[in-house]
Formats: C-alpha cells, sequence, structure tokens
C-alpha cells in the first residue's frame, strides 16, 4: 500500500433493518451467495485499508460470527442516534490513528475501490479539501439527501431531503452517505454536530457545514449509482440482486463466455468462467465454481462448489455439489447427482445416478441408476472406481469399496467387497423360470372373482 493510499475504513452496520421483517441483520443477506457486508469489505481489503472498523448495533453477535478471522474491529452503538453517532463510536478503534479515514455502510455493498482510492486522492489534493464525499444521480433520487454545490465540485451545502425546501428537493446529485476526512479532523466535527432536525438525530453529513463554517471546504466525487445503492427492504435488495447479475453476465460475455439466455443464468460472487465455456438457459452457479476452456453445461443444472475441466459435459439436469472436480472431457449427464466425489479425464455418468465421496478413474462409464451408498447414517465413506471400469446399470456400490482398474460390474449388482482389476462382478439372485405360472395365476385370481 503506497503512502497515498494509507487509510482506514468505518463501516456503519448499526441500523436495525426493521423493513427487511427478517431475523438475519440486514449487512448479513447475501447477493450472488455473499453476504453484503462481505461484498463491502473485500473492497476494503483490495484497497489494502490500516484500520477496519464495524460499528453494530442490534445483532451484534450475528455480524460478529460472520466477521470471524477476518481483521475488523467491533464497536458498538447501544442507542441509534443518527448516523454521525454511530462514526463516533469508532474513535476508541482508531485511538492512535491519524490519517484518512473513510466511512461507509454496510448496506451499500458495490462502490468499487477504484472509487473509494479516487476519494482519497481527492482528499490529498493541493487545494486541501477538508471532506471528500461521494455523490450519484440516481434516476430516482427519492428521498435522498442532496447535494449542492458551486457549479463545480465543491459542496455549499448538503441537506436531508426532509429537511429541504423544494428547490433543493429538485437537485438531483445526491448524497449517498459515504465520505472520507481526517481522522482528526473528522472527530472533532463529529464532537460539534447537533440533533436540530426533523428526526432529532445527528446527521453525519453535518460535518459539512460544520467544516465549512471553519473554512474548511468539502468536495463532491460522482459514483455510479449502482455503486451507491444501498438496501433498506426485501425488495431493494431483490433489484440490486439483478443489477449485480445483468452486469456480471455482461462481463461472461466480453471474456468469451456463451450464454445462450444469459437472463437465466445465475452467478455467484466468485464464479469463473473459461474460454468458450457454453451455459445453456437456466443454470445457476453457487459459491466455488471454476469451469475450464470449451465445458458446456446444459440447460437446468445447479453447480457449487465445483471444478469443471476443459471439454467436460455437464447435464442437462445436473447437480454437482460441493467437492467435485471433473478433468478434462468428463460427462455427467441428466438427473445426475455428484457430491465430494473425482472423475478423471473422459469418465462418464450419463444417466439418473448419485455419485457421492467417490473417486472414478479417467474414462470409467457408470451406467444409468448407479449409486454410491456412502453414509450409514453415522459415518460417510469413501467408493473408488479404477480407470476404465464399467459400472452396469441400477447398481449399488455399498461403500467403503473400491472397484479395479477395467473391472466390469453386471447390472443390478450390490457390490459390497472390493472388485479386482480386470474382472467380472455380479452381485444379484439367480433368475428362474417357472413355466406356465402366470396363466395358472390369471386363472385363479379370476375365479376367485367370480366366486
Amino acid at each position: 500500500m503506497n503512502a497515498s493510499r494509507r487509510f482506514a475504513a468505518v463501516i456503519l452496520a448499526a441500523g436495525q433493518g426493521t423493513r427487511m421483517r427478517s431475523d438475519v441483520h440486514k449487512v448479513l443477506h447475501p447477493i450472488a451467495g455473499r453476504a453484503m457486508l462481505l461484498h463491502l469489505l473485500d473492497r476494503i481489503d483490495g484497497l489494502g485499508a490500516e484500520r477496519q472498523v464495524v460499528v453494530v448495533g442490534k445483532g451484534r453477535e450475528q455480524v460478529e460470527a460472520a466477521l470471524a478471522g477476518r481483521s475488523a474491529t467491533i464497536a458498538l452503538q447501544a442507542e441509534q442516534k443518527g448516523t454521525a453517532h454511530a462514526v463516533q463510536q469508532a474513535a476508541d478503534a482508531l485511538a492512535g490513528y491519524d490519517g484518512p479515514v473513510i466511512v461507509l455502510y454496510g448496506d451499500t455493498p458495490f462502490v468499487e475501490a477504484a472509487t473509494l482510492g479516487t476519494m482519497l486522492e481527492r482528499l490529498a489534493a493541493a487545494d486541501a479539501p477538508g471532506i471528500v464525499v461521494l455523490g450519484s444521480r440516481p434516476a430516482d433520487p427519492a428521498a435522498y439527501g442532496r447535494i449542492i454545490t458551486d457549479g463545480g465540485d465543491r459542496i455549499e451545502k448538503m441537506v436531508e431531503f426532509r429537511d429541504a425546501d423544494a428547490a433543493e428537493r429538485a437537485v438531483t446529485l445526491c448524497n449517498s452517505g459515504m465520505m472520507a476526512a481526517g481522522a482528526r479532523d473528522l472527530f472533532g466535527w463529529l464532537a460539534k454536530v447537533g440533533n436540530a432536525n426533523a428526526a432529532h438525530e445527528y446527521y453525519l453529513p453535518d460535518v459539512v457545514n460544520i467544516a465549512a463554517a471553519e473554512g474548511r471546504h468539502a468536495v463532491v466525487i460522482e459514483g455510479d449509482p449502482y455503486e451507491t445503492a444501498g438496501v433498506n427492504s426485501r425488495a431493494e435488495l431483490a433489484h440490486l440482486e439483478l443489477e449485480w447479475q445483468r452486469r456480471r453476465r455482461e462481463q461472461a460475455l466480453e471474456e468469451g463466455a456463451t450464454l445462450i439466455d444469459p437472463e437465466s443464468v445465475w452467478f455467484a460472487f466468485d464464479t469463473r468462467l473459461g474460454r468458450d465455456v457454453t451455459v445453456e438457459p437456466h443454470v445457476v452457479f453457487g459459491p466455488g465454481v471454476t469451469v475450464a476452456d470449451g465445458a458446456v453445461i446444459h440447460a437446468f443444472s445447479h453447480i457449487e462448489g465445483a471444478v469443471i475441466g476443459a471439454g467436460a459435459s455437464v447435464g442437462p439436469f445436473a447437480r454437482l455439489r460441493p467437492g467435485t472436480r471433473l478433468a478434462d472431457k468428463a460427462k455427467i449427464g441428466n438427473f445426475v447427482e455428484v457430491k465430494n466425489a473425482a472423475f478423471g479425464a473422459g469418465a462418464k455418468a450419463n444417466h439418473l445416478s448419485y455419485i457421492g465421496d467417490a473417486e472414478v478413474g479417467a474414462a470409467a462409464n457408470i451406467g444409468a441408476g448407479t449409486i454410491t451408498c456412502n453414509y450409514d447414517g453415522f459415518g460417510k465413506y469413501r467408493t473408488t472406481i479404477g480407470a476404465g471400469a464399467f459400472i452396469g446399470s441400477n447398481s449399488a456400490l455399498v461403500a467403503p469399496v473400491t472397484i479395479g482398474d477395467g473391472a466390469i460390474v453386471g447390472a443390478g449388482s450390490v457390490v459390497t467387497k472390493d472388485v479386482a482389476a480386470d474382472s467380472l462382478a455380479v452381485a444379484r439372485g439367480e433368475q428362474k423360470g417357472f413355466a406356465g405360472w402366470a396363466a395358472r395365476f390369471r386363472a385363479t385370481k379370476a375365479t376367485q372373482k367370480t366366486g
């Protein structure tokens, strides 16, 4: 991290989120399979924050659990008295720190690291602004606070919507609430914020007017409205998810994947597609999926925690669960579920099978209706299927068990013992025939019915 990018981040996450009507803390609701707060922290990590402070209130236990293993410090806002009051709660965590501070919001997850970097650079510019505010011009300004400028980037006034007059409400430049300022300046100004407003709260934007009264001007950086979009309701969460997905689909297309019906494909935050990957309609990617060049994901497949090799084929109607690894040109067909299993190059399970906790060798062929019986009610056990092995249809492989290279398992077998390489295993009852039995059975039943 270079000197111009030295900064601390204060993330406000103390709001109760009552409009979400949920037992889950607002900032922990996911978009693309990842909590909003974690999306934001990933961006801060990417920029190299020296310190991170997350201000919490009700539901702090949930937030603390979500932050386990991260470097963020928790600060408590025991009473919700407004955004200025919330930022003040980070003072102890930032004791001894004298660099720039960026104030962010846990329910506004998609501000770009590049935008935050621009805010820091503007704060360090030659005209030495006291505060840099991130603004935007959303299509629907709704009840956002307004930013009144001098025609350039210098802020003359910031006003909350409920306190604005008609002329101020007509301004389209809106306050995101995100801002950057030096730590000493920021906490000095926060101490002077009052609550003489419609909500009797301590508003963070008031520091702009307080700084101006001391001869320190504030400036605004305009960002994409997508970066400043916050979530206060289930509807807003859904709309932001839709916009994230739209942008991710465009990215996939630009990077060389083919999406037959882009709007029906759903990505996770970390989905990775190689060149010339084809994704058919109605495919859902959960977290942790990597698809190598030239693979095809057929329609109505659900994939999570899987690595798919080059030229592999999945689906239609396949489910790949976490721990699945498909080597090059492997094939998982329709109505096949795979969990914590590795398929070697060219191995295939084409129809109606469950393969869990298994190793499947290169070029092995698993017939329709095959299952690996990996769970006995207490523990999970592994099945090993050797290279070139052939598993006949409707077979049950009771783990732990090994099928050797090139071995054949006859259809309908229940295999409970290891099968040697290049051998045939058949485990089913002997078929017997009884001539005329069916005709006699029907005649008996007909007599009983008429008797």
